[in-house]
């Protein structure tokens, strides 16, 4: 692995990691960062807690810190952005364990100058509880997730990309200004937002399948539904700000909510109205009213999702695939 510093010898590199209200998992990140450093590059925290406690931690660990007032990611990476003075900046979140030689792994590709940017996959890591394993083996199925790409592994060594999640990610510092950073005030979604401006303007993203970040998922169920209904919503803001975005998977999704209520009643009409009877079952003799019909077809309908959904997170990419994780996933 060739990296090399600017020809000064200072750091090429700055990590920039917006959190609020989350001290303990922050110091997971730190630790790991500066045990890792080796003065390639620089660590900045962009602050909006609202308490001292992130505060007290960068002060213990010698970790620049910035205050930030702003409500939204979007608007307090760019106030991280602002100061950087390195070629280079990545970024993660505060509730990773950043591997041995992350950022080396993601800098090393900007030797080739046709790279602006370049990601790296993320899972739960493995002492996250089952319920975010669950969760894990979702983000990471083959079907049902609407285009996304979290814990895409392609067979390669580095893949050119129109997007990388932003917990997981390097870019040339040059390349984030020259497009304007992050749209200012976007609630949600601001990676996929900024990734596409940068395409827009003719440079190129990529993947390198090998580069992992253990990333933590919600460890109980409201808030991780609350984590997948969020992520869904944002998203649509996103194809809102920018339509370019848009796919017909995207779509699909936002009419299944009428597809399952339509199901739904069919199969309590069929059901009610005797199109449930056992001798109506697997068999397509007799007569197919409309009671029957709308059972019999409904359940069908809902069995293939569910087979389809099985399938999907069986051939995905979570290392976290088990009999029981991908049953829950679905």
């Amino acid at each position: 692995m060739t990296v090399h510093h600017d020809e000064e010898g200072g750091s090429l590199a700055t990590v920039l990691i917006p959190t609020i209200n989350n001290p303990h998992e922050l110091r997971v990140v730190l630790e790991h960062l500066l045990r890792d450093s080796d003065g390639t590059y620089e660590i900045i925290v962009i602050d909006s807690s609202s308490n001292f406690d992130t505060s007290d931690l960068c002060l213990e660990l010698g970790v620049e810190r910035i205050d930030d007032s702003s409500r939204t990611r979007a608007d307090a990476c760019n106030n991280g952005l602002s100061v950087v003075q390195t070629p280079y900046t990545l970024f993660t979140d505060d509730d990773v364990i950043p591997p041995s030689g992350w950022v080396k792994s993601l800098i090393r590709w900007f030797d080739r100058e046709h790279v602006a940017g370049v990601g790296g996959t993320n899972f739960a890591p493995e002492e996250d509880p089952w319920l975010s394993k669950c969760t894990d083996v979702a983000f990471g199925a083959r079907v049902m997730t609407a285009g996304t790409r979290y814990g895409a592994r392609p067979d390669a060594e580095l893949v050119e990309v129109t997007h990388n999640p932003g917990v997981n990610v390097a870019y040339r510092t040059e390349v984030l200004r020259e497009v304007g950073g992050f749209d200012e005030g976007a609630i949600g979604a601001e990676d996929v937002l900024l990734d596409s401006k940068i395409v827009s303007a003719g440079h190129r993203l990529f993947l390198d399948p090998s580069c992992t970040m253990p990333h933590r998922r919600r460890p109980a169920i409201i808030p991780m539904m609350r984590q997948i209904r969020n992520y869904g919503y944002v998203r649509r803001l996103a194809i809102d700000r920018e339509p370019s975005l848009r796919s017909p998977t995207h779509r699909a999704v936002q009419m299944f909510p009428l597809f399952a209520a339509i199901a739904a009643l069919a199969l309590v009409y069929g059901a009610v109205s005797g199109g449930a009877q056992w001798d109506l079952w697997f068999t397509l003799e007799g007569e197919w009213d409309l009671s029957r019909a709308s059972f019999h077809f409904s359940m069908g309908a809902m069995s293939l999702y569910f087979l389809v959904c099985i399938l999907g997170a069986s051939l995905g990419t979570s290392p976290h695939r088990s009999v029981s994780t991908v049953f829950a996933s679905c």
